[in-house]
């Protein structure tokens, strides 16, 4: 008969669920709670009790903890239950499979220092020898040597069956000071002997206790050389973004990046899109990985691998894939060799691994027939690519907005009265007011051809300088011809014929010129009136 306790959480998990202790091994069954589906999906959890070989009883997070130490499941952790199910618990597994239940007593001081111990299945952090904390190896997806004497570990959080409650760490790191004395021996264990072929009697060196720290770290949570051969490695690949030369394998679930100084490993379902562009210098040629959740260096995160080829490098490859498991999984996907250029054979090999289709440059074309437009985001100077269904704006920062997102696009500082009439900005307004992204400084000459290229695309595209023209247009035409508006006398003014109007003549010439000139001849016929009755004019005094 079987001993059954409710209310308990598998793995730190956020829902719970019925555990059962039988003859036959354990098991564990989320609880038919309905609500999201999240909780639907969870499926059995069952160990055989072949599987079974140490059991630790201590305090959770939840109350009491079941810690279960496997032969090949790594550590399984099962939290909530009450203090009373000490002794039942510990007799059903004394009596079932002759286990003894070990009860373990945490430290609870809060200090940040002690000893680590690597143990079959997790690595231990103890002080005083009481454990206050345990990271199982099933948990660190990635560990670096981040300093001469610090050793960083990133956590699995691509771990479908993981889903823990709450508020989740990514990375921690362990300051480990001093030197201790090794034998001089190379990667297959070997003495390393001296020119003269003879293996010196002191053949010790000295190392860091963080460098050997990484390495035994490395090797007991199988994260050095990945569990599985490599299917296919492409050496020294220059990134762009995180910048630097790496090393490119490519296993059956993850892609490792192997530096001199940094290591990265990528699941596959982290990558959500593959874009292959062309750059505009016409050298070389981009690939562009979006990746979810980023890559992590300390604080820097990159959503974003930058690649970048030759345009004209070649390479030959052959996948290392036995042929039956190449006919039953990457017969349709993959080639089994490949001889082309290094950015098609990367773009393929990628596409076929990851099941992501790859994203290549549309019908855009510059003036100059290129796919992408100079321009700058804030201070960075960069290459905008507008592509069939988003702008793709590269290098750094890299940006994608999907039209999708866009609400509108604003065409701003382009009159020809600006100081800046050779280039205009482009506004890009996103959705549910989340903002606005100007990219600035793009040649006058491309205006057009971009205009028209997003409106082919049904975007919404504002343009400053014709809205300001055809307000200029609206309020002149207006003044002009509307005939109603009362003008006074200067409305009289319009081609209207003055009837008392007469052109002069060279008669009346002579008069004007008798009346202003004060040495024009007197005239005979001055009208009615005699020249004697004329005023004469004083003389001036000084």
């Amino acid at each position: 008969m079987s001993t059954d306790f409710d209310r308990i959480y598998l793995n730190q998990s956020r829902f719970n669920g019925r555990f059962r202790i039988a003859d036959s091994g354990l098991g564990w069954k989320a609880s038919a709670t309905g609500g999201s589906a999240s909780h639907q999906v969870k499926a059995p959890f069952l160990l055989p009790a072949a599987e079974l070989s140490t059991i630790q009883w201590s305090r959770g997070s939840r109350g009491y903890e079941l810690k279960i130490n496997t032969k090949n499941q790594g550590v399984v952790q099962l939290d909530g239950f009450s203090a009373d199910d000490f002794n039942l618990v510990k007799g059903d597994f004394h009596r079932r499979f002759n286990i003894q239940l070990e009860h373990k007593e945490h430290s609870l001081r809060g200090w940040n220092w002690g000893k680590t111990d690597l143990a079959r299945n997790e690595m231990v952090f103890a002080l005083n020898g009481k454990p206050t904390f345990e990271i199982p190896y099933s948990r660190i997806n990635n560990t670096n040597l981040t300093g001469k004497n610090e050793v960083g570990i990133e956590f699995n959080l691509q771990d479908e069956n993981y889903q823990p409650a709450g508020d989740e760490m990514v990375e921690m790191r362990f300051y480990i000071p001093g030197v201790i004395n090794t034998k001089n021996e190379d990667e297959g264990g070997n003495a390393v002997k001296a020119e003269d072929g003879t293996t010196p009697a002191d053949a010790v060196v000295e190392k860091n206790i963080a460098e050997a720290f990484y390495e035994e770290l490395k090797e007991k949570a199988d994260i050095g050389e990945m569990a599985g051969d490599v299917i296919v490695s492409f050496q020294d690949v220059f990134f762009a973004t995180p910048r630097g030369r790496y090393d490119v394998d490519i296993y059956k679930d993850t892609i490792r990046l192997r530096g001199k100084t940094y290591e990265y490993k990528l699941q596959h379902r982290q990558i959500q899109r593959i874009v292959s562009l062309p750059k505009a210098d016409d050298i070389h040629h981009l690939i562009v990985l979006a990746v979810e959740p980023p890559l992590r260096q300390g604080q820097t995160t990159y959503p974003f691998l930058v690649m970048q080829f030759q345009n004209e490098e070649e390479t030959e490859v052959q996948l290392n894939i036995d042929d039956a498991e190449y006919e039953a999984n990457y017969k349709d996907k993959l080639k089994k060799e490949y001889d082309a250029k290094t950015h098609i054979v990367m773009s393929h090999v990628l596409k076929g691994i990851t099941d992501r289709r790859v994203i290549v440059p549309g019908g855009y074309k510059s003036k100059y027939e290129q796919c992408a437009v100079s321009c700058s985001f804030k201070a960075n100077e960069g290459y905008l690519y507008p592509l069939d269904n988003a702008f793709f704006f590269l290098t750094k920062p890299t940006l994608y907005i999907p039209f999708s997102d866009v609400s509108s696009v604003n065409i701003s500082r382009a009159g020809q009265t600006s100081t800046s009439s050779r280039t205009f900005d482009l506004e890009v307004i996103l959705r549910m007011n989340r903002g606005t992204t100007t990219f600035g400084n793009i040649s006058k000459e491309e205006q057009q051809i971009l205009e028209q290229f997003l409106k082919s695309k049904n975007v919404r595209v504002k343009n400053e300088e014709k809205e300001a023209q055809s307000r200029l247009q609206v309020a002149l035409g207006s003044d002009s011809e509307d005939e109603d508006v009362n003008m006074g006398s200067a409305g009289e003014d319009e081609e209207s014929v003055d009837e008392d109007f007469k052109v002069s003549s060279s008669e009346d010439e002579d008069d004007v010129a008798e009346e202003f000139d004060s040495d024009a001849p007197i005239s005979e016929d001055d009208g009615e009136g005699d020249g004697d009755d004329r005023p004469t004019k004083k003389p001036k005094t000084e």
